[in-house]
């Protein structure tokens, strides 16, 4: 006999089904009901998706803890209220999405749900990369931009990300607000949504922002440097192609397994260039090319990140991976070569050395919560980054990290220091020597149980360890409280002598991660070699004493 928990289970499944207007997972869901699976209902049922990175973000399938067309209408007609609330009852929302399953589905809906509601709702036509989109929110005077993506998600995934007026995400309370109006949506059928009425976004928009890149690059710079690109099964090569065009480099060599759009990512476990293998086929392309090219390149699959790799014989596949770090450093580098004014910003995630970069070039410095809608908010920003691949590099044009733009200037770096006889490698050396050894690294731990997480930041808060690697913890914060820059978090930061450590759960991903840097200092460019096995040794010394006082 079912108890009275499962007669409720069922009852919300299918009233859910009722007004589910996809045929899949209609079928998906009666085929659940109908065997009386209660363990995937419960998962599917036990709770909705909450708000987090500027909007949802979850495993396609059927109820309200997947992400699904119902969902999707719930969350714009959420939006629609929270709009109204804020005086922008006809304000137009740009309406963008990738190549992901169900993304092309998913799309219309929001632009119906704000076309019910009386104002305009453009949507682009298929697909260009999320920084077009962006790009677009701000000119024509949109109040809100929904993307509908989940960035480097396991294919499985699709994800609906908010944008203000502004063009940047979303941050507190407005996430909040706007979830309170999603929870007060009773049914899809309180909620018009015409067939028709929204237009298509012309190519002007496209055009309009391939425009814009033109103002990324210094006049009349060296644009020789060559590149092998993958768009990662995503949505970014034709954009970057003509951008790079448009520069005048070298047409970059494609690699063709990974070329065009595929929402089932065959040739990498994870559509991210950070993921171990994830890169392999972009280093045979490399290898194979002639003549040599002298950078690898790299988007996720909606091209909002870039990865950046560099000839290193001394690497296995005779590339190397630069860490978002490093390519943040050479990019804060370059611009202050070239004589930007602004604040130069970054997460408290990323490494310390923007902030003496800044610091030497005279430039504003702030460090922000985790995350681009904290970044792009910094007042004056002229540059932002963040150490998972994120660039902020024209924040007038996309106020969002672009790895389309970063592309661009990472590329122009290598064409200058190329017509000098030197590489990016080199330049890196110097920023060490001028600056010290800012190594950095990362403890990332994926799980199936999310109570593990919470089990190692408690462990953590009840028993915080007092020494890392033999260097005695000078300071020990708990983010939950806030500091006097940063907002409340949950996340722990540890100081040391001459390092850093700051452990939080993950935004978007069953992770706990945990975010590592050590400054080691260099008199002289003989003393590198010496000062990164030493910064090497402690980075693994950190890893080993983390993993243990946590307990993972």
């Amino acid at each position: 006999m079912q108890d009275a928990t499962d007669d409720d289970l069922l009852a919300r499944a299918k009233a859910w089904l009722a007004e589910d207007p996809d045929p899949d997972t209609r079928a998906e869901l009666a085929r659940l009901i109908d065997a009386e699976d209660h363990a995937q209902l419960t998962a599917r049922f036990s709770g909705t998706l909450q708000f987090g990175t500027a909007g949802l973000r979850g495993e396609l399938g059927a109820g309200p803890l997947r992400m699904n067309r119902s969902v999707v209408i719930r969350a714009a007609a959420g939006l629609a209220a929270y709009l109204k609330k804020q005086g922008h009852t006809n304000g137009l929302v740009v309406i963008g999405y990738d190549a992901r399953h169900k993304s092309e589905d998913f799309a219309p809906d929001p632009a119906a749900v704000r076309t019910g509601a009386g104002p305009r709702a453009p949507v682009p036509p298929p697909p260009p990369p999320p920084p077009v989109p962006a790009f677009a929110i701000p000119p024509p005077g949109a109040v809100a931009g929904v993307e509908v993506t989940a960035s480097h998600n396991p294919p499985r995934d699709n994800g609906y990300k908010v944008y203000l007026g502004d063009g940047s995400q979303i941050v507190p309370p407005a996430d909040a607000e706007i979830a309170a109006e999603i929870d007060a949506v009773r049914t899809l059928h309180d909620v018009p949504r015409p067939a028709t009425g929204w237009r298509t976004l012309t190519d002007d928009v496209l055009d309009a922002y391939l425009t814009r890149t033109d103002a990324v690059l210094a006049e009349h710079s060296p644009r020789t440097a060559r590149t092998v690109y993958t768009a990662m099964h995503g949505v970014g090569k034709d954009t970057l192609l003509a951008a790079f065009e448009r520069a005048g480099f070298p047409q970059p060599v494609l690699v063709a397994e990974q070329a065009d759009p595929d929402p089932d990512f065959p040739t990498v476990a994870f559509p991210n260039p950070e993921e171990p293998g994830a890169m392999d086929l972009a280093f045979a392309t490399a290898r194979a090319t002639t003549p040599a090219p002298d950078l690898v390149i790299a988007n996720d699959p909606d091209a909002d990140r870039l990865a950046v790799a560099v000839p290193d014989p001394t690497a296995a596949a005779g590339w190397r991976m630069l860490r978002g770090d490093e390519v943040g450093a050479l990019l804060a580098a370059h611009l202050v070569t070239r004589g930007a004014r602004g604040t130069f910003a970054e997460s408290i995630v990323s490494s310390s050395l923007l902030g003496r970069i800044a610091a030497q070039a005279g430039v504003p410095h702030v460090e922000t919560l985790t995350g681009f809608k904290w970044i792009a908010r910094v007042e004056d920003i002229r540059y932002g980054y963040e150490e998972a691949l994120g660039y902020c590099v024209d924040p007038e044009g996309v106020r969002d990290k672009d790895g389309i733009t970063a592309a661009l200037l990472i590329t122009e770096l290598a064409s200058a220091l190329k017509s000098e006889g030197r590489t990016l490698l080199d330049l890196l050396d110097d920023i060490a020597v001028e600056h010290g050894l800012h190594a950095t690294d990362q403890l990332s731990v994926r799980v199936e149980d999310l109570s593990l997480i919470a089990a190692a930041m408690h462990r953590l808060r009840e028993q915080p360890p007092t020494a890392l690697a033999g260097l005695p913890v000078t300071r020990a914060e708990d983010l939950t409280r806030g500091t006097d820059t940063l907002p409340p978090t949950d996340g722990l930061r540890y100081t040391l002598e001459g390092a850093r450590v700051i452990v939080r759960p993950s935004g978007t991903e069953p992770k706990l991660k945990c975010y590592l840097e050590v400054v080691v200092p260099v008199a002289a460019h003989a003393d590198l070699p010496s000062a990164r096995t030493k910064a090497t040794d402690l980075l693994t010394a950190l890893k080993q004493d983390l993993s243990t006082a946590a307990g993972i």
